[in-house]
C-alpha cells in the first residue's frame, strides 16, 4: 500500500455473476490511516437495503464470507467484508501487541464509514466484537454465527489454560494442524476441498494475537442496554460441540434475541460450506427482510 493513498478508496471491479446469476460489483474500502482493508460486494443496481458489514474471527480474513458476498449481493445487498489488523489483505503489525479493543476499534472505524444503520455480522470471535461495536455506533441488526459468549455466559477460565496459549498462534491452536480427512470426520458438512482451502488461508505462520484469545477467554463484558430495540439474529452450530454452540440459545434468550440453530453444521461450514452455507444465508435473509432490511 502506498503511503499516498487516500483515506477512503473505492475500485470497481468487473461484473462477475453472482449466486443466483444476477450481476454483481467488486469494490473495495482502504482506510489507509489504519492500515485496513475491506472487501466489498455490490448489488449491479443500488436498493434500499441496509449495508451489511461482515465481521471475521480468528485467523481468518475477508475470504471466509466470499460465499456469503456473493448470495447477498445477488439479491439486493451491498455487503462489506472487514480484515481485522493483521489479517489478509490488511497490513501487518506486532500482533503480540494487539489486544481485543484494538479490534473493536478497526470494526467501529469501518461502521463510521458505512454510518449508521448498517447490519453487523459476526462469526465467532466476530460475534462479540459486532457486539461490542454496537455499543458504541448504531446498528439496524446484528446477526452472530456461532459467536463466542460474553463474559455473563461463560464458565471461569482456569489459569494453566491461559498459560498455555502462546503470544502469537496459528492453525495448531485451533486443532487444524492434521490430516484433512480427519478435520472432515468431524466438520461432516464441509467437502475436503472447503477443508484444504481453509488450512490454505489460515496460513502456515503464526499470526493472531494470544492476547486477544485470553481476553476472550477471561470474558468479555457486553452492555446489553445499549443493545435494546436492536434487532439480534443468534445461530447456532451444533456438530462441533464447542462452548460457544452449546450456548447459543442462552445467548439469543440473554440479548433478547431471535434463536436459530443449525444442528447439523459447523463452525465453519456455517459460513464457508459449499453444500451447507446457503440454507444459513436463507435464515439470515429471511431474518433480514422480516425486519425490513
Amino acid at each position: 500500500m502506498s503511503d499516498n493513498t487516500p483515506d477512503e478508496l473505492h475500485v470497481a471491479r468487473p461484473h462477475p455473476v453472482g449466486a443466483n446469476g444476477r450481476p454483481i460489483r467488486k469494490d473495495e474500502i482502504e482506510l489507509s490511516e489504519r492500515g485496513l482493508y475491506v472487501e466489498s460486494w455490490m448489488p449491479e443496481r443500488r436498493s434500499r437495503r441496509r449495508p451489511l458489514l461482515f465481521i471475521h474471527g480468528e485467523m481468518t480474513g475477508s475470504w471466509i464470507w466470499e460465499r456469503y458476498l456473493s448470495y447477498f449481493a445477488s439479491r439486493g445487498w451491498e455487503g462489506h467484508a472487514l480484515n481485522l489488523r493483521n489479517h489478509f489483505w490488511s497490513e501487518t503489525t506486532e500482533i503480540a501487541a494487539v489486544c481485543f479493543g484494538d479490534y473493536v476499534e478497526d470494526v467501529v472505524a469501518v461502521m463510521d464509514k458505512l454510518g449508521s444503520g448498517a447490519v453487523a455480522v459476526g462469526h465467532g470471535m466476530g460475534g462479540l466484537l459486532a457486539l461490542k461495536a454496537a455499543e458504541r455506533h448504531s446498528v439496524g441488526a446484528v446477526v452472530l454465527l456461532d459467536s463466542e459468549l460474553p463474559r455473563d455466559l461463560r464458565p471461569p477460565v482456569r489459569p494453566h489454560e491461559l498459560r498455555e496459549i502462546p503470544d502469537v498462534y496459528g492453525r495448531d491452536q485451533i486443532g487444524w494442524e492434521t490430516l484433512p480427512e480427519k478435520l472432515q470426520r468431524e466438520n461432516r458438512d464441509l467437502t475436503i476441498a472447503d477443508i484444504v482451502r481453509l488450512q490454505h488461508l489460515f496460513g502456515q505462520k503464526p499470526h493472531e494475537s494470544g492476547q486477544v484469545k485470553r481476553e476472550v477467554l477471561e470474558g468479555i463484558a457486553i452492555d446489553r442496554s445499549r443493545l435494546v430495540g436492536v434487532p439480534i439474529l443468534v445461530v447456532g452450530a451444533g456438530l462441533d460441540g464447542t462452548s460457544s454452540a452449546a450456548g447459543a440459545e442462552r445467548l439469543a434468550d440473554w440479548l433478547g434475541g431471535t434463536y436459530e440453530p443449525f444442528g447439523a453444521h459447523s463452525h465453519y461450514g456455517l459460513v464457508i460450506g459449499e453444500s451447507s452455507f446457503q440454507q444459513v444465508a436463507d435464515g439470515v435473509r429471511a431474518f433480514l427482510e422480516s425486519h425490513r432490511m
